[in-house]
């Protein structure tokens, strides 16, 4: 899927300033290292280490592999020259009980501030919204993360306020519970 900076689907992936999202797969290993730099990761507790950075990669791969998948983890492509920009994804969870999406992304500082991460969480929106499972979709940004918090206010998500979270395990973390309910009409462009 192809989605330029006004939220709209293209074919011809001509927009300089659209994302590509690309299943996750074994030769992203790289990306995944890339990602995991402590500027990129200080929101989350830190860079894992490598043992735990191949199970993650393996994770990615299974969950963007399987035929019944619950969710997927997409490489971001930067339109025209398909250069990866970072990473996007959904997958199950749960909220208060009910089962739920629960979306993250991660971008390579040299694509900050261009609208990547609002292009790519606006195409994993419509790709979990095509998957039909769920109504919601949550994203739990820390309350210190301005711009993904600024990702999910442009990306039509609802603030439901804040709350405690464990992430990685063992490591308190206080963050924004953000819900998109999937069921309501399209999701506005990646300006508003």
């Amino acid at each position: 899927m192809e989605i330029g900076e006004s939220g709209e689907s293209g074919e011809s992936g001509e927009s300089s300033t659209g994302v590509r999202l690309v299943p996750w797969s074994d030769e992203d290993g790289g990306l995944l290292r890339a990602v995991n730099a402590p500027e990129l990761m200080g929101h989350l507790g830190g860079p894992e280490s490598e043992e735990q950075l191949v199970v993650r990669q393996r994770r990615y791969v299974e969950l963007s592999a399987a035929a019944d998948r619950p969710g997927c983890m997409f490489r971001v492509e930067v339109l025209p020259e398909g250069r990866p920009a970072g990473s996007v994804g959904f997958w199950e969870s749960s909220w208060e009980g009910e089962p739920v999406y629960e979306t993250g992304w991660t971008v390579l500082p040299g694509f900050q501030g261009r609208g990547v991460a609002t292009a790519a969480t606006l195409a994993v929106i419509e790709r979990a919204r095509a998957e039909g499972r769920f109504r919601s979709l949550f994203a739990f940004p820390s309350t210190d993360n301005a711009p993904s918090n600024a990702v999910c206010r442009k990306a039509g998500f609802t603030l439901l306020g804040e709350r405690d979270y464990e992430y990685p395990p063992g490591h308190p973390l206080r963050c924004n519970a953000w819900r998109l309910d999937l069921e309501q009409g399209r999701v506005p462009t990646a300006g508003a």
